[in-house]
């Protein structure tokens, strides 16, 4: 099979990006049926939009900036701020129902490092469930995009001439099949399944990074991880999520006793997750206490989060919400333009699994959906107008899969040595015992994964964003990126 345009991954980025290529062809591969398993359902927050009376784009960006720690892109940030309100207009359009206020303009919430109310919710935290319905629906209407539900990439194909030459993708028969395109991308979401103690779904444990890197494609700052200060501490997998907008509407985060655990129950999520993360690991705890800021309008005003509570026996009507940081957010990924390109000709990488300069070292919170639809649009216009390359595959190898029980206590070590706080001891441990699983097991995509977050928080001898080092607590005068390069299947570089 041949295709002018591959998209891999059905989640906002993905499915903006093949809507917005119309009338172009597009082939959209998705492991899980539309609609299902991507991280975009599960985003209660909503989508950061200056389009307040008082608020600007200037603002935005500056937000955007302080949040990322001297390691944003100012560019990324500015386009950012600049075109996310016409995407949002663009939702509405397809029958998004953005919540409103009683003049039919967006009615925005405040969220953590804001320096505005300029957070459009739905419901209150059913943001990421509905827009990902309408973008579905709007899919499955669309003339242009073949779908072909249950195929996962496995593999890039590389080009006999350099580049990208589409990909090996299996469907749930085990049935592998060549699939090739002239212009290939990546849109899989991030790597925060990659944790035991996470919010992201079951399979985000960074294909789409091995993948490219496997090929010869930069990956920019791996070690940069956001844990969300509130995911529910219920015992499961993943852990549900208690939305920020709750901290926003007044909800405050305390101990056993309800003393505050932070001066800033709004400040940047690295510095509240550090706070949880040091409360809940004490006598004292952490918890969510809701009961005066939402008391008994939790039902209709956030209903997600109700439900989940009620489903691990909490009534956060009456009962502080028990709370604990988890992977949240994957700031790094494949090192991307504002385009989407790669550094691999023919591969482009959009959403949480692109690395393009917008979040820096933390994202900064709502700015994610945003991302999805700024950067997909841009995307589609730019391959749209790119040159139809002739392809000549190459080989591709499928790598090896860990075995469940495996790939469960990587996460474990991950979430220990690699989490909230790290220090050189604990990180040479977890990479020795990512070379003990690669001798036994083979590389396989989350082992690789694994390696490259592990080897970049050991090189990055600093604390910046959401990398803490309690070994080097101080943050470094100048910013650097991390870029990692493949220069032989066995050996990394990591360049400033």
């Amino acid at each position: 099979m041949t295709a002018p345009v591959i998209i891999v991954g059905a989640g906002i980025a993905g499915l903006w990006t093949a809507l917005e290529l119309a009338p172009h062809p597009v082939t959209l591969l998705t492991g899980a049926p539309l609609g299902t398993g991507a991280a975009t359902g599960w985003a209660q927050g909503g989508i950061a939009v200056s389009a307040g009376d008082s608020d600007s784009i200037h603002s935005h960006t500056k937000d955007t900036l302080a949040a990322g720690a001297d390691l944003c892109d100012p560019a990324a940030a500015r386009t950012l701020a600049a075109d996310i309100e016409p995407q949002v207009r663009a939702l509405q359009t397809l029958g998004v129902p953005f919540d409103l206020d009683g003049q039919g303009a967006l009615s925005l919430g405040l969220e953590a490092a804001h320096s505005h109310a300029r957070i459009a919710h739905i419901s209150g935290d059913q943001a990421g469930a509905e827009i990902l319905a309408t973008l579905v629906r709007a899919v499955r209407k669309s003339a242009h995009i073949d779908i072909r539900e249950g195929w996962r990439a496995v593999a890039l194909l590389p080009d006999a001439t350099g580049g990208c030459a589409g990909v090996l993708a299996r469907n749930h028969n085990g049935i592998v099949q060549d699939i090739l395109a002239s212009r290939t991308v990546l849109a899989t979401g991030g790597f925060g399944g990659i944790f035991a103690d996470t919010t992201s779904p079951p399979g985000a444990i960074g294909s789409a990074v091995a993948m490219a890197h496997r090929l010869g494609a930069e990956i920019a700052n791996p070690e940069f991880v956001q844990f969300h200060p509130t995911a529910i501490r219920t015992g499961a997998d993943p852990l549900p999520l208690a939305t920020e907008a709750l901290r926003g509407a007044g909800a405050s985060l305390v101990n056993k006793n309800g003393q505050p655990i932070t001066d800033d129950d709004l400040g940047p999520r690295d510095k509240v997750a550090r706070a949880v993360h040091r409360a809940a690991r004490s006598d004292d705890g952490a918890w969510l206490d809701c009961r005066e800021a939402v008391g008994d309008r939790f039902p209709e005003a956030f209903p997600g989060v109700f439900a989940a509570c009620m489903a691990a026996g909490i009534d956060p009507r009456t009962t502080p919400i028990p709370i604990a940081p988890a992977a949240h957010y994957t700031m790094g990924g494949i090192a991307t333009d504002l385009e989407g390109r790669t550094s691999v000709d023919g591969l482009w990488a959009v959403g949480e699994c692109a690395c393009n300069g917008l979040h820096g070292a933390n994202r900064l919170a709502s700015n994610s959906l945003a991302e999805g639809l700024v950067f997909g649009h841009r995307a589609a216009a730019a391959l749209a107008a790119a040159p139809v390359r002739r392809v000549r595959p190459g080989r591709a190898e499928i790598p090896p899969a860990l075995p469940p029980i495996v790939l469960q206590g990587l996460r474990l070590a991950m979430s220990q040595l690699a989490g909230v706080e790290r220090n050189a001891y604990e990180l040479q441990d977890l990479l020795a015992r990512i070379d003990r699983l690669t001798r036994r097991f083979g590389e396989s995509d989350a082992i690789l994964t694994a390696r490259l977050i592990a080897g970049a928080a050991l090189d990055r001898r600093e604390s910046r964003g959401s990398h803490f080092r309690t070994d080097y607590p101080d943050r470094l005068p100048n910013a650097r990126n991390t870029i990692i390069r493949q220069t032989n299947p066995q050996e990394l570089v990591a360049a400033e």
